[in-house]
Formats: structure tokens, sequence, C-alpha cells
């Protein structure tokens, strides 16, 4: 810039009594400088209190150079049956535990020897431990596990060598026990947690263990208990001097809840040795509380199988068994129910006034209808309700369900008269969950109208092209739980409470949800009628062979076609007549009639519940249940 312009900027900064005038340029300059310093000061600041408060590794590499904080895992709740005997309870388990920065050097191979491990198996477990991919949780201040659940031998020899081998120490815990090898798939077990699981519940640390499959899983929050922490105090070169202020930080493990099952566990061993050599299901429910009194799938396994160190391996080998124990066929086996669903039709066509108990159909060995015709066997003919239900006539149902659906001058269309039909067989319990207290219940399978639309397209089908739900085949499927709970509503005579496998937690109140009524949208007063032909179906009917000496039992039998070879044999009653105190559902994949195993099994499972005992009379049926086999149970091809 020129001299004489230079000038002239610099009288424009003086007024003209020679004092200085203000630059705003400068002074903007300085408030943007001052922010700048503001904002870099604030960023100091959240970085060290995020590095002194929120990050927690200085706060451990601290507090570990004084202090060793050991978990001490709670006692997991007991389990008991309804009549108070202990069937799962606890036995103690050691891990080897290693803080890494404490680990000294050592001699490996004394190690090694002392816990009958390899030195390749020691170098593998040190590097999978690091591996965060696989150790998320590590940290070399932190307790890390190194082998679990020793044998007492193992424990016993380490224990005696701790002193040569600085950083580790041994972890107690918990493990199950099983007092007999039954009940697995309401039992449960318990495994090690997953990384899911720690993230989805914050109690849970690496090498814990949780409920897996039944009570264990679905109880968990009560049978886990909370954990203790105990507080031990480091010298000036990590070595332990004993409890830090004689134990006053110390918290105290509190003991998981105990449970009472509804279980009679002798009951359950019973009817689990009816069913050996046999694939399928049994369910005994007392009808006025809904417990469960027995619950069996078979095949089954022994439940110790899957604690200590083998539980790997096992597991293995069942998820690779043909007969698949794992599968748990009274919750989650869904089959056609065959004649033991007869008693729901008969109970819908009385409510929607489709039939009264003087109603006959005829019977020529089935159901004919144009070139339709559904086979059935020698009985009399026509009958009404009662006889039908006494003798399983195919016919009558097939009938009643076409005089239902196919009545438009009542319901409009098949498809609205259908939802009807469907909407009160929900309302006894099929097509959804009962909502029992087990993980894994299958919900079954009831169609509904926009199924048939779809499949056959709207307004193309009828009574005639569905025929076949009405006596529980096509596509309707149920569990052995849905077909118990069905016998105890009958019991009742109209109600039933959702059946549940917990009677009682220790020092907490039962759910009053579970234990509520729930009342079928049929009146009550039909159930009688439905009861009584059941009795007459023992009396002199399809169910003779569940007839026990002194006591009025009802039954319903079943016999459900299997298009994969041959059919299934099932059953449903209960016993009293009057005043019931067990309602029973027997189910035999590829047992044939239901008279042959689903009536004999149920009929003994009611009289051992009943009377403790089976009547010399009837010996040669209990000997013929528990020395039948169907199949034989071969591992998969690997």
């Amino acid at each position: 810039m020129p001299w004489t312009a230079r000038c002239r900027v610099a009288e424009r900064q003086y007024n003209p009594h020679g004092i200085l005038r203000k630059n705003y340029d400068l002074e903007k300059r300085k408030y943007i400088i001052g922010g700048f310093i503001v904002i870099i000061a604030a960023i100091f600041l959240v970085r060290l209190f995020d590095l002194q408060i929120n990050d927690e590794k200085y706060k451990r590499s601290a507090d570990s150079n004084a202090f060793l904080k050991k978990t001490v895992y709670p006692s997991r709740g007991l389990i008991y049956d309804r009549n108070g005997e202990l069937v799962v309870f606890n036995q103690p388990a050691y891990d080897v535990m290693l803080i890494p920065r404490d680990v000294q050097p050592f001699d490996t191979l004394d190690f090694c020897a002392t816990l009958n491990i390899t030195k390749e198996q020691f170098d593998k477990r040190i590097t999978d431990m690091k591996d965060r991919r696989l150790n998320p949780g590590y940290s070399s201040y932190t307790p890390q596990r190194l082998i679990t659940q020793l044998s007492a031998q193992d424990y016993g020899r380490l224990q005696e060598k701790l002193y040569r081998f600085p950083g580790f120490f041994i972890q107690k815990r918990i493990l199950r026990q099983y007092k007999h090898p039954t009940a697995a798939n309401v039992l449960g077990n318990i495994r090690e947690v997953s990384g899911d699981d720690i993230k989805r519940d914050d109690y849970y640390s690496p090498g814990d263990y949780t409920g897996d499959l039944g009570i264990e899983k679905s109880y968990e929050s009560h049978l886990r208990g909370v954990k203790g922490v105990e507080i031990l105090i480091r010298d000036a070169r990590g070595r332990i001097q004993g409890r830090y202020e004689d134990g006053a930080n110390d918290v105290e493990p509190i003991s998981g809840r105990d449970l009472r099952l509804s279980l009679d566990i002798k009951l359950q061993q019973y009817a689990e040795s009816l069913m050996v050599g046999k694939r399928g299901a049994v369910v005994a429910i007392e009808p006025a509380t809904g417990e469960v009194l027995c619950m069996v799938s078979m095949p089954n396994y022994d439940p110790t199988l899957l604690v200590g160190r083998q539980r790997g391996e096992n597991y293995r080998k069942l998820v690779n068994d043909d007969s698949w124990p794992l599968f748990d066929r009274a919750l989650m086996g869904a089959y056609p129910p065959g004649s033991t669903f007869k008693p729901t039709q008969g109970l819908i066509f009385l409510q929607e006034g489709i039939i009264d108990l003087s109603t006959a159909y005829p019977c020529s060995h089935g159901y004919i209808n144009g070139g339709l015709r559904v086979g059935c066997h020698a009985h009399g003919s026509p009958l009404p309700l009662k006889p039908a239900l006494q003798t399983s006539c195919n016919a009558f149902f097939c009938w009643g369900f076409k005089a239902m659906i196919d009545r438009r001058s009542k319901y409009g269309s098949s498809a609205k008269a259908f939802e009807i039909w469907k909407n009160h067989l929900v309302s006894m319990g099929y097509g959804y969950k009962l909502g029992i207290d087990l993980p894994s219940e299958s919900r079954g399978f009831i169609p509904n109208a926009k199924f048939y639309d779809k499949f056959y397209s709207e307004g193309h089908w009828s009574a005639n092209t569905i025929i076949s739900v009405s006596i529980g085949q096509g596509e309707i499927l149920a569990t052995p739980l849905q077909i118990a709970n069905l016998g105890a509503t009958i019991a009742n005579r109209g109600w039933f409470v959702t059946p549940h496998v917990v009677k009682e937690i220790q020092d907490t109140v039962m759910d009053a949800e579970i234990l509520k009524r729930r009342y079928p949208t049929v009146e009550s007063h039909h159930y009688a009628d439905v009861a009584e032909g059941m009795r007459m179906a023992v009396t002199g009917g399809t169910c003779r062979r569940a007839a026990i000496p002194g006591i009025e039992v009802c039954g319903k039998t079943g016999t459900a076609q299997n298009p994969h070879g041959k059919d299934h044999s099932a059953f449903m009653g209960f016993a009293p007549y009057q005043d019931p105190k067990i309602a029973v559902a027997v189910y035999v994949e590829n047992g044939g009639w239901g008279a042959t195993y689903g009536v004999p099994i149920g009929s003994l499972v009611m009289e051992k519940y009943l009377t403790g005992t089976i009547a010399p009379e009837r010996k040669y049926m209990e000997e013929q249940m528990m020395n039948s086999s169907i199949f034989y149970a071969t591992p998969k091809k690997k």
C-alpha cells in the first residue's frame, strides 16, 4: 500500500481530537480465540472425567494392587415334589481361576501334571482366554477362568500345591444333582451362560451358569439367588494377607428360593416305566387345581448326563439320537388328536343347538354323503350323542359337523359357521398355547376360515371338503397337554385352571392369574352329558380296558391316522366320575388302536395315583405295557 494511503487509513482511526478509534475486527477475533480456549478446556475436563470416573480400567488397576474381590456364588434353590421328596439338589464344583497380571513364573509341567492335562491343552486354554472374540470380558486385572468343574481328586491335589502357582486360586461353584433319573423334560438342567445371556442380564458374568430347559429355565430368577462378594487384602508384593477389615465390607450371598412341584415323582417314574420302548407322552392333571401330576415324554434321558465336564459330549450324543430324547413330546409334540377330539364336537353341537340329546344320525359303517365316505366300525345305528361317544362313531360327528357348517340359514356362510366352531375350540384350550409354566410349549393347530379360503379359494369349500377335522384328523393338531386339559375340563364339568408344574415358591405368593378358573364358551351343563357318554365308553364301549375295580372311570379312545406309518394310539379320561382327582392323556406313536396302548397305560396311571397299587387281576396288563416295545433307538448317522 502506498505511503499516502496508509496515512489516510491512520487518519480514519483517530477522531479530530486525536483519540484512537475502536477496531471492531480485532474485538471479534478476541471472542473467537476465547471460545476456542473454552472448548479445548471443556474437552480436557470431559476426558479427565471419563478416565477417572467412567473408565474403570485405572480403578481396577489401583484396586487390584490392594484388593482381590472374589465372587461368592449362592446356593441354587432346591426342588421338591408335591409330597416333599427332594428331587434336585446341589453339589460343589471347583473352577481354577487366575488373575493374569498376578501370575509369576511357575513350573507349568508340574501344574499340568497335577490337573491331568497336557502342556498343549494348557497353552490352548490360555490362548482362548486372551482371545477377546471368545472371551469378550477379558482383562488382565480381573479373575479369569482356566479350568471348570474339577473332580474332588484334582481339587485335593491342586489345593496342596496351590502356593507354588502365584496368581491362581480356586473358585467354588454349585452344580446340580438329581435324585432320580427321571422327569428330565420337566426339570431341565443348567448350562454355562452365552454372550447373549450376559448381554440380556447383567447378573451374569463369563463362566456363570443359567437354567436351560424345563423348570430350571422358566424359574431361573427364583432359583439362582443373589451373588455375594468376598474382599481380600494384598501386601505390596500382591500376596493375600486376609479379609479386608475382617470382612466388614463383604456381601453375603442370598440362596435361591426352593420350589415345590406339583409332580408326584413316584407317579412320574411309574408312567415312564409303562412307556419304555415307546415314543409318545403321558400327561396327568389334577382337575380342581390344574396341577400337573406327571408329564412324561418318551424316549427320555437321565438328567445327570447334562451335568459336569462331559455335558457337551453327552449333549451332542442326545442331539444326534434318532429317537429325539431332547424333544418334549408332551409339550411340543403336535399330533392329530383322533377320536379324543370327539367330545369337543359334541359340546359345540349342543351349545349351537345343532343337536339335542335325542338327535340321532345313521352309520352304515361310516359317513356316506354323495361320493364321500368316512369309514367306521360295526355298532348300532342310528345313534344319539351319548352312545356315539360310547362307541366312538365317526359318522355321528361327521353328520353333526355338516349340519353346522352348511347351515347357511343360521350362519350365512360356511366360513362364518366355521369361525364360530373354531372359536369354541380355542376357548377350550386348542390352537394356542395354554400357558403352562414351562418353556417351548407348542400351540398345536386349529385352522380358521381364511386358511381354507386360501387353500380352496373363497366360497369353494364346504363341510364335506374338510369333513375329517370333525373327528380330529385333517389339519387338526393338538399336544398331549391340550388333550389332558380337555379331560380336566370335562371332569370339572365346564372349567379348567391353566396347567402348571410348580405348586409353591419359597417365600413367594404364586401368581394369581395362573390359578384362575377359565371358562370355555360352552355352557357347563353340556359337559355333564359328555361326561356320561365317556362313562358309558368304559362300562360298555371302546374303553372297557380302562375299567378299575371300585373306581368309576370315564374315558375316550383315539386312533389317529398317520400318513407316515402305523396309526397312533391315544386315550383321554378322568376318574372318579364324581369328584374327579385325576385327568389323563396318553399318546403312543405308531401304537395302533387306542385300546392297544393308550387305554391300558392311562388306566394304570389313574389306578396307581388313586390307590397306590395295581389290583392283582390287572397285573398282567401292567407287565404287558412295561415289557412291550414298538421301536429301538439308534444314533443318527454322522
